[in-house]
This record gives C-alpha cells, structure tokens and sequence, in this order.
C-alpha cells in the first residue's frame, strides 16, 4: 500500500469512502429494515422484501433492471414516512445495528488518514438521515449523501432531490475540492462497486475494496490496488478516539431515510451538491 503519510507543506487532501461493503459489512439502509417495521414505517411483507434485497446486494446479482424495479418501489414505499422519526429511529439503533458490522481494516484506515492530518469523507448513495449518524460515529469530516424531497408536513413526498451515485459521487468530490482546497491528485478513494469509477478516476490514489467482478477488472487492468477487508468490528472497541462532534454534512441535512427507501438504488433525478 502507498503511505499515506501527509506532508503538511503542501495542499489539503482527503480520503473519500464509500460506505456499503466499503467501511460496513452490509447496506446501511437495509439493515435498518427491521427497525423500520418496530416502528410502523413498514409491514412484514416490506421487511422480507428487504431482506431479499440485502441479499442479492450481498452477493453482487442485482443487475441494473432489478435495481430500477426496486428503486421504484422503495421510492414509493418511503412517501409520507415522517422525517423526524426516521432519524430518532436510526439514534436509537445505530449503535446496536452499525457497530458489530463496520470492517476493523477500514477503521484502521480512517485512523492512519485522521493521523496523517487529512479529512475522511463518506460518499454513499444512501440517505443522509442514515449516512451522517454513520458518518460522526465514524468520526468522517464531511458526510455526502442522497437526500429526498421532504414536504411541507416534514414527510417524505417520495421524490429524489440529490441521488449520490456514479458521475455525481465524483462531481460532489470536484466540488469539495474546490471549496476545501483539497488537492485531488494527492487524495485517496476506497470503494467496492464498479458503479464508483467515476470517484475513483477522480483521485490520484484509488483503491478497490471487496470489488465486485466488474471493479477487480478495471483494478487489475490499471494496476490500482485491490484491499479485501473482512473482519467487522465494534468501533467502540476499535477506535482510540471518539467520535468527532463536528461532522459537516456535505450533501446538506435532509436525505433519503432508511432501509426501506435503499437510496443505493434511488432514482435518476440530478440536482448539484449544495
């Protein structure tokens, strides 16, 4: 692996993670599905569906068809889910549901980046209300996320405003560059999905990460490392230093919530980071 040893005389610059099956073990938005069902936002039908789901995401199967029929279904499932619940639902779970699955390989990077004087950013499709709670128990900077349309009676409407993923991932890394002064040849990017090339051409230092076929391809072809994480920890038993209470949401508080929404999956739309 390239040190990662920061020289501070020179510009800033940053680490950017994907999240699922990158720093945690598993979706961050499905594991929430039973939760979600605890407190009435879902019936049993909608968490075995989920679970299917987290399964197929598992196992690297869901081709783009069965993402699009999904995220259409999830996205409507969502509409009218009361904003200020999801995320008193993901407090009161994060601990017991993220904990146990985050990588200790990922954390020990997270370590050796915050060591070297750069930030750590998480750049997820999923949904702000479940990535930034993530994000400070992680003690990332800055957190971007998807975020969905939230109405007037601080629901969901079931519309996508931002949708973190592929080339708006990399746009919302250009962004940060720009307004944080990070020099991106000299940062670093970690992810499992081919779908994340876009971030990962965008940094002078990619890694591939638990890559799925299409990734480990590209990785051999350009000679990008390959990292294979597989022991999940809890942080609190990993990680020296707490969280970091000043975690900036990149992406702007008010994403797509949960399990059951998979904003891993949300829909087309584009809107620019802000």
């Amino acid at each position: 692996m390239l040190s990662i040893v920061e020289n501070h005389s020179l510009p800033r610059t940053a680490a950017f993670f994907d999240l699922d099956k990158t720093v945690i073990a598993k979706s961050s938005t499905l594991t929430f599905s039973k939760s979600f069902y605890q407190g009435g936002l879902i019936n049993r039908r909608a968490v075995l569906r989920t679970a299917y789901t987290q399964f197929v995401f598992l196992a690297g199967g869901a081709d783009h068809d069965q993402m699009e029929r999904m995220r259409e279904y999830l996205s409507a499932l969502c509409r009218g889910w009361n904003v200020q619940q999801v995320k008193e639902i993901v407090a009161e779970t994060l601990h017991d549901l993220i904990d146990p699955i985050i990588y200790d390989e990922a954390a020990s990077l997270i370590e050796q980046h915050h060591s070297a004087g750069r930030d750590v950013v998480i750049v997820s499709t999923s949904g702000a209300e479940v990535v930034e709670p993530i994000g400070e128990m992680l003690g990332a900077d800055r957190v971007v996320a998807t975020r969905m349309v939230v109405g007037d009676d601080g629901c969901f409407t079931g519309e996508v405003e931002y949708y973190a993923y592929g080339p708006t991932k990399a746009q919302a890394i250009k962004e940060l560059a720009l307004s944080e002064g990070y020099d991106l040849d000299r940062c670093f990017a970690y992810s499992d999905s081919a779908t994340d090339l876009p971030m990962l051409e965008a940094v002078g230092h990619p890694f591939a990460v638990n890559p799925d076929r299409a990734l480990r391809r590209e990785a051999l072809t350009r000679a990008w490392p390959i990292l294979d994480f597989h022991r999940p920890v809890r942080l609190k038993q990993r990680l020296a230093a707490p969280p970091r209470p000043a975690l900036i949401a990149a992406a702007a508080v008010g994403a797509a919530a949960a399990a059951a929404s998979l904003v891993w999956l949300a829909g087309r739309r584009r809107a620019p980071v802000g």
